[in-house]
């Protein structure tokens, strides 16, 4: 990934956690998110290109493998969901290992044990308040999470882990809270108040078994939609349309499920079965397409590789 200079103007303002605190969370989330979705689709190229410097004053944006050039935008809505050109994310191979969705940076993970994980150290949350569901938690409940948190200037489309079957989404209402550390380590279940949907699906194909997964996108402040393929819809804190959605999509490893407005982040869950790769550290920056669990039981196939773990390396 390409280096750039960080921006004073972004370090002194995460060096100052309570203004940050302040700036990002003490305002009126709902309506900021409500302007900033207005203003990014505004269709104006010299708009956009404005729009896109200032925000460099604050972000550690990197357009460089993006397929648009740097000014050929004709809004920052296009720009916050720009498509990337091809072979700039290549899949991790190993048909027994499942990959990050998304570009992100690892936070909290590990195991769920009695129901509980957590947002950051010393801030649990239940696994059904997050669902919506005891019942949609439950095949969870003794498996593994990873949090991996986009920022702003991040490639913002989510992508498939590994073949699957999509079979259920519930979209929850809820708050904008920001994402970011300060706030996780103030606001108590954060991400059980945030906008968020829960994707449900099962694994599919010859070398994994049919293990489900969930992929849980929580919103933030000033992005609180997000489009989904499998349903052609974009959901959103407006959506008048029911809450529990099943589905019914097939969705290769790789292949793109859909896309924030902005920055935010991705919870995903597998089930006992499915073990997250050791090498995993939180603050890690991870590219959609890199190994990030594999498939731990049950397959002759995996007891004969057992010496090949570090195949699936996630790097840093």
């Amino acid at each position: 990934m390409k280096k750039q200079a960080k921006s004073p103007w972004r370090n002194a303002l995460l060096q100052q956690e309570d203004l940050n605190f302040l700036l990002t969370n003490r305002v009126p989330r709902i309506a900021l998110t409500r302007a900033m979705g207005w203003f990014s689709q505004l269709r104006s190229p010299l708009l956009a290109r404005l729009s896109i410097r200032v925000w460099r004053l604050f972000t550690e944006l990197d357009l460089s493998d993006a397929k648009q050039p740097p000014g050929g935008y004709r809004s920052l809505h296009d720009c916050f969901i720009r498509e990337l050109q091809a072979g700039a994310r290549p899949l991790d191979a190993d048909p027994l290992c499942l990959t990050s969705p998304c570009d992100g940076i690892v936070g909290a993970h590990g195991r769920v044990q009695a129901g509980r994980l957590f947002q950051a150290k010393g801030y649990p949350y239940r696994i059904e308040e997050l669902f919506g569901s005891a019942a949609r938690a439950t095949p969870f409940m003794d498996g593994s999470y990873l949090t991996l948190r986009l920022t702003s200037a991040m490639y913002h489309r989510f992508h498939a882990p590994a073949d699957l079957r999509i079979e259920h989404v519930t979209h929850i209402a809820g708050d904008t809270w920001n994402v970011n550390p300060i706030a996780l380590k103030r606001v108590e279940r954060l991400f059980c108040r945030n906008e968020r949907a829960a994707i449900h699906a099962r694994l599919r194909g010859s070398a994994l078994p049919e293990l489900p997964i969930a992929i849980v996108p929580v919103a933030a402040i000033l992005v609180a939609s997000l489009r989904l393929h499998c349903l052609d819809l974009l959901l959103h804190r407006g959506w008048r349309g029911a809450n529990e959605l099943p589905c019914s999509a097939s969705a290769a490893k790789g292949e793109e499920l859909g896309w924030f407005q902005h920055g935010s982040t991705i919870i995903l869950f597998l089930p006992p079965g499915l073990a997250l790769l050791p090498g995993l550290r939180e603050g890690q920056v991870l590219r959609m397409g890199t190994a990030i669990a594999r498939y731990t039981e049950g397959s002759p196939h995996q007891r004969a590789r057992d010496h090949a773990v570090a195949s699936c390396d996630p790097g840093s």
